[in-house]
């Protein structure tokens, strides 16, 4: 009851559930006739990674599967492990022989290269069957050796109605008379974020506070300040800047808005989303609206000077203005043209005329002779010159499009062009 002492293990721990029809979600390697689902049945196991966000249940898979083949079970956290750790383990393992042992790695991909080798063999030939838990991707985290004697498993974000059932459960197993409203209930699941511990330990906090009744406000003095999911350095990081840079290119506001809240919501520094918006302006949208650029940097100056959440604003403007306006990477295709061809080229030397004067010696070795000042012609077009070294042809990087202020800069570029062709005739 509530006025009795809240147990010390977290509730998260003692309601993981002891058998395969207690688990909620991953049906997509849970349900019949899945991978797992099959390995279970027949109560057999083998070296797995199970890479799969915070509070998708990987330990608790990698306990049930241990329990279910009668495995010896050794945990250890490679945050925390060392190479002496991982020796401990693999003589424990041996004193259990011929009874098959577990070794559960959580955050594998902590492990250095010298760490991992160290159990490789053992996994290799069968003492240990090693079970990696990791948020990172494997493929670039995980030694490529152990990588190939280990199957990988993908466990999804939990589902909004998982959590729910999840929280459902736990609010039962409590045996307090508790009463919560939709609202709550929603609130409660959407700040646990497909985190089913999250959910859990807010539960346990709403019991900390000593009330039946769990309605919003409840939920939220329980959460505290609570974080989205939004790991800076791993997968969710670049997942999330993508999905904004491409939302922008694609030209949808609604959905820039959307990936940049998201962001900011969980922890990402403003100023991060500022310098891929530098970025955006030049590979996206470039000559076709160059303000854009003006703006980024604008924004960002902004931040600078207001900090959160004042500055968070200009930023979302620089969003939203980004995803409306025309988008041409001809600037971005140009330069990478530019700079292939002339890796591929001699280093052409300046012509004379092009060549600065500011001495004498200078000017009676001919630089600047027969240079043509643009603004004293008409138009400011020195009509007929060319600015290529006069030892290759001329070449044409720039392709403008027919969109934003790109379709005013092509026009005049096609002029130009059309009064230099009739120069050379």
């Amino acid at each position: 009851m509530l006025g009795a002492a809240i147990p010390v293990t977290p509730l998260a721990e003692r309601l993981r559930p002891q058998k395969f029809e207690d688990f909620v979600g991953q049906e997509h390697v849970l349900g019949a006739g899945r991978p797992l689902a099959t390995l279970a049945k027949q109560r057999a196991i083998h070296s797995m990674i199970l890479w799969g966000p915070p509070g998708s249940g990987k330990t608790t898979l990698a306990r049930l599967f241990a329990a279910n083949s009668d495995a010896h079970w050794i945990a250890i956290s490679a945050v925390l492990a060392g190479v002496k750790d991982v020796r401990e383990a693999i003589d424990e393992a041996k004193a259990q022989l011929p009874r098959q042992t577990v070794l559960f790695v959580d955050e594998v991909h902590r492990f250095n290269k010298a760490q991992q080798d160290a159990f490789l063999p053992h996994v290799e030939s069968g003492m240990l069957t090693l079970i990696g838990a990791t948020t990172e991707n494997p493929a670039f985290e995980v030694n490529s050796a152990l990588l190939s004697r280990t199957h990988v498993y993908v466990l999804h974000r939990l589902e909004s109605h998982h959590v729910e059932e999840i929280a459902r459960r736990a609010l039962e197993a409590t045996g307090e008379p508790f009463k919560f409203t939709d609202d709550a209930l929603s609130l409660l699941v959407g700040l646990a974020d497909g985190d089913a511990r999250r959910a859990l330990n807010t539960i346990e906090a709403v019991l900390r506070l000593g009330t039946f009744d769990l309605d919003v406000e409840v939920i939220e003095r329980a959460a505290g300040q609570s974080f989205r999911h939004f790991d800076k350095g791993g997968d969710a990081f670049y997942d999330q800047i993508s999905a904004l840079h491409k939302a922008i290119r694609g030209s949808d506001p609604d959905a820039s808005l959307y990936w940049f809240t998201r962001m900011i919501d969980g922890g990402c520094d403003p100023l991060y989303v500022a310098r891929r918006l530098v970025r955006i302006a030049t590979e996206d949208i470039g000559t076709a609206d160059p303000r854009c650029l003006q703006l980024a940097i604008a924004a960002r100056d902004a931040y600078h000077h207001l900090g959160s959440p004042e500055g968070e604003l200009a930023l979302a403007e620089a969003v939203l203005y980004f995803a409306s306006v025309p988008k041409s990477n001809a600037v971005e295709v140009a330069f990478k043209r530019a700079k292939a061809f002339v890796r591929s080229q001699p280093s052409h030397p300046v012509p004379l005329r092009f060549r600065n004067a500011p001495t004498g010696l200078a000017k009676s070795l001919g630089h600047g002779d027969g240079y043509r000042y643009a603004h004293d012609e008409d138009d400011a077009f020195a009509t007929g010159e060319r600015y290529f070294p006069d030892e290759m042809a001329d070449q044409q990087f720039y392709f403008p499009s027919e969109r934003g202020v790109e379709k005013q800069i092509k026009a005049r570029i096609s002029k130009l062009r059309a009064l230099n062709e009739r120069a050379k005739r």
